[in-house]
């Protein structure tokens, strides 16, 4: 059996580059509160076009890696598993399933203390359940920056404007959920997580099965997270500006290709 991970061979400029961008996706979270103008009703068109740059990607250039992933399990499966050889995608579904339940439950959480004459914050515990999974999200995209298959500029600068425009709705459907906890706690740790996903990677380098794993469940967590923000009637999401921003960030994936 392979081991899970071995020390990289990384080059002085991949390193300062995805620190670089690291530290960018960590200030995101730690300004986006600042943002005060994406706080509107009808939904912010900036927002939906933040969703609709941020599904391209995981369409475009996710859904192929997925692809590849696929083929690593036939070609090296690792013992236990090898049923996944031919069900990667269901590891999205999973993702996707996981970060569904995490949104329900904020939901249900924030509904109880509405009807308990509460505010409407979540729990303590649900709080907390959100802010871990999330970091561990977070984590894996800090990893990645490292860890792309194409290191180069452009295409680590496309990773990152599209992993910042998903934060920026991320982080804007947490507060909504956490409120003021969010702020005090909850954007710090996501940003750290970031930093230390990065750290992981400039000193592991988790071998192709586990990664595409792991990756494969962050896609389906992203899909579900960009649609849980633009779907509900009540948001009244710009479909324009999501549909611009999905077809314009799709032109810029295919013309890098």
């Amino acid at each position: 059996m392979m081991p899970i991970a071995v020390e990289p061979s990384l080059s002085l400029e991949v390193k300062l580059l995805s620190g670089l961008f690291a530290v960018g996706l960590t200030l995101v979270h730690l300004f986006a509160g600042q943002l005060q103008f994406l706080e509107t009703l009808p939904r912010s068109r900036w927002l939906s076009l933040a969703s609709g740059i941020s599904v391209a990607y995981v369409f475009v250039h996710v859904l192929p890696e997925l692809n590849a992933a696929q083929q690593g399990f036939t070609l090296q499966p690792i013992g236990g598993l090898a049923f996944l050889e031919h069900h990667v995608y269901l590891l999205a579904l999973i993702g996707l399933v996981a970060f569904y339940g995490l949104e329900r439950s904020a939901k249900l959480s924030q509904l109880q203390n509405r009807r308990a004459g509460k505010s409407e914050m979540t729990t303590v515990s649900v709080f907390w359940i959100h802010i871990a999974s999330f970091a561990i999200y977070n984590a894996l995209i800090g990893y990645l920056l490292v860890h792309r298959e194409e290191p180069e500029f452009f295409n680590l600068m496309l990773f990152f404007i599209a992993m910042a425009m998903h934060f920026i709705v991320n982080d804007f459907g947490l507060r909504e959920n956490h409120k003021w906890p969010y702020d005090r706690v909850g954007r710090w740790v996501l940003a750290g997580a970031v930093l230390i996903g990065w750290a992981i990677g400039t000193h592991l380098r988790i071998h192709q099965v586990p990664m595409s794993i792991l990756f494969a469940f962050l896609a389906g967590g992203i899909v579900l997270n960009i649609l849980k923000e633009e779907l509900p009637e009540e948001r009244e999401s710009r479909f324009g500006a999501f549909a611009f921003g999905a077809a314009a960030y799709t032109i810029l994936l295919l013309l890098a290709e």
